[in-house]
C-alpha cells in the first residue's frame, strides 16, 4: 500500500521544496521506493535532482499529451523516481480551469502509477490555487513545513481552511501528518520562541524531528544532490534522515490525532 503526502505552505522560503527533495532522497536510502512529484512551476525540485527542462513534465502527463509512465524518470539514487515539473505549468492554473474534474487530473495520475511505490511526495507550489488543490485532493496526507523565523504562523491560518475545505468537498480522508520546524538556528532565541508557539498552536502534530539552519543544505543543490549524498555526515543529512525514519515509525499509516 502507497502512502501519498503533499508537502506544502503557501509561504515562500520555509524550506518546502528543501524538504521534498531531502525527504524523499532519505526514504529511498532506507530502500522504500518513492516517486517525488514535482508541481511547482519553479522546478526547483527537479533541477535539485538532476532533472531539469524535460518536456515529459507532470504538465504533459495531466493534460493528456504523454502517457502518465512516460512522465516518470529515474534518479541516480535505486529507490528514487520523479515526475519533473516544467514551465509550462505557469499557465496551468488558467488552462485547466475549465476542465471538466479539473480537481481530479493529479489524483487520476497517481492512481495509474502509485502502486509502485511505497511513498509518493508532491512539492506544492507556495500558492493555494489549482495545482495545490490537485495535490491536496491526491493526497492521504500533508506536511506543513514551517520556518523558525519571524511571522512564522502568519498564514497558516489560511492554508488549514483549505485543507478543511478539501477534506469537505474533495478528499474527507486527508489528514495533516505533521508539522515541520525548518531553519532552526539554536543559538537564536526567536528560534526557541518560535518553537514554543508553533508547539503550542499545533500540539502532537508537530513532528519530534527539527531541521537546523546548515550550509550543506544550502548548497546541495547547485551540485544536483540531496544533501545525504552531498554530504552524509552533515547536520542537514542526520536531520532529515531521522525524519524519515520518524515517518516510517508509524507505517501502519494510522492518522496522528487532529484537533
Amino acid at each position: 500500500m502507497s502512502k501519498v503526502i503533499a508537502i506544502t505552505n503557501q509561504k515562500g522560503g520555509v524550506g518546502k521544496t528543501t524538504t521534498s527533495i531531502n525527504l524523499s532522497a532519505s526514504i529511498a536510502a532506507l530502500e522504500r521506493k518513492t516517486l517525488l512529484i514535482d508541481i511547482d512551476p519553479q522546478a526547483n525540485s527537479s533541477s535539485g535532482l538532476g532533472v531539469g527542462g524535460s518536456d515529459k513534465s507532470v504538465y504533459e502527463a495531466i493534460s493528456g499529451e504523454i502517457e502518465y509512465k512516460d512522465a516518470i524518470q529515474s534518479t541516480y539514487m535505486p529507490y528514487l523516481d520523479i515526475v519533473p515539473a516544467s514551465i509550462n505549468l505557469v499557465g496551468a492554473e488558467v488552462e485547466l480551469v475549465s476542465i471538466e474534474n479539473r480537481e481530479y487530473l493529479l489524483k487520476d495520475f497517481i492512481d495509474n502509477v502509485k502502486d509502485k511505490y511505497d511513498y509518493v511526495f508532491i512539492d506544492c507550489p507556495p500558492s493555494l490555487g489549482l495545482l495545490t488543490l490537485n495535490a491536496l485532493t491526491a493526497s492521504d496526507a500533508v506536511i506543513v513545513p514551517v520556518q523558525c523565523e519571524y511571522f512564522a504562523l502568519e498564514g497558516l491560518g489560511q492554508l488549514l481552511n483549505t485543507i478543511n475545505i478539501v477534506k469537505k468537498n474533495f478528499n474527507k480522508n486527508l489528514f495533516i501528518e505533521g508539522v515541520l520546524l525548518t531553519m532552526y538556528d539554536q543559538r537564536l532565541k526567536l528560534s526557541n520562541q518560535v518553537v514554543e508557539e508553533v508547539k503550542k498552536y499545533f500540539g502532537n502534530r508537530v513532528f519530534k524531528t527539527i531541521i537546523h539552519r546548515n550550509v550543506r543544505i544550502s548548497e546541495s543543490p547547485s551540485f544536483e544532490k540531496p544533501v545525504i549524498l552531498y554530504d552524509a555526515t552533515s547536520t542537514g543529512a542526520k536531520n532529515y534522515m531521522a525524519l524519515a525514519a520518524e515517518l516510517l515509525s508509524d507505517e501502519n499509516f494510522k492518522e496522528r490525532e487532529n484537533e
